[in-house]
């Protein structure tokens, strides 16, 4: 079996919230706070296996057994430009973690991903990454972004999409067979258009979050 695993958080708050997403009525301002709200759902899920260390405190009534998150502190990594637009959520439930950006840009002719800019730590020896990129289409994007990842020797890579198409599940897991990667998202659709979109998806993410440029 793949290693490569898909989460998708079945909650009524999840589906609320990319229900209004998917809505071509919603304006950029009502998309961008309710992609937030939803990344930090996506991001309790998404965190449920974080390293942590088990450590002992005293309360104002005796000592207690508690745990804390391990070190290296994990890795959050938008994908520019739409993962900015879930970076807030992200780090609201993970504010000591430290923050990367990868900057990668997907020919609308052949699909193919091409990377552009990279403010990553070249060892990522053993950390903990979670990658933030709205759309999981053809998975050319986060395959061009967890071997970069594999690459620099990170560890457990997690990809929080708001949404996932079949195509790109199966990109992944295929590109990864041997390697720990979770892909955590709301849905997974149908499948691709022909111009490689997720249908019935919520259209182009980054113009949806911050207009045509």
């Amino acid at each position: 079996m793949p290693v490569v695993r898909t989460l998708v958080v079945d909650h009524p708050l999840v589906g609320h919230k990319l229900t209004a997403l998917r809505d071509v009525r919603t304006d950029s301002p009502t998309f961008r706070r309710l992609a937030d709200e939803l990344v930090t759902l996506l991001a309790y899920e998404a965190t449920r296996g974080i390293r942590t260390e088990t450590v002992q405190v005293q309360t104002p009534v005796a000592l207690a057994q508690g745990v804390r998150l391990a070190r290296p502190v994990p890795l959050v990594v938008p994908v520019l430009r739409a993962g900015l637009g879930m970076l807030d959520g992200m780090t609201r439930l993970l504010p000591t973690a430290e923050v990367g950006f990868l900057g990668v840009v997907r020919d609308e002719t052949s699909l193919a991903a091409t990377t552009y800019a990279d403010r990553l730590p070249e060892d990522l020896a053993g950390r903990e990454v979670y990658v933030l990129d709205p759309m999981l289409a053809t998975g050319g994007t986060l395959v061009t972004t967890v071997a970069l990842m594999k690459a620099r020797g990170a560890g457990r890579i997690t990809c929080v999409c708001l949404l996932a198409a079949p195509e790109g599940v199966a990109r992944l897991e295929q590109a990864f067979p041997d390697d720990d990667v979770l892909v955590v998202t709301a849905a997974v659709d149908d499948r691709l258009d022909e111009r490689g979109y997720i249908t019935p998806g919520l259209g182009d993410a980054g113009d949806r979050l911050y207009g045509v440029v």
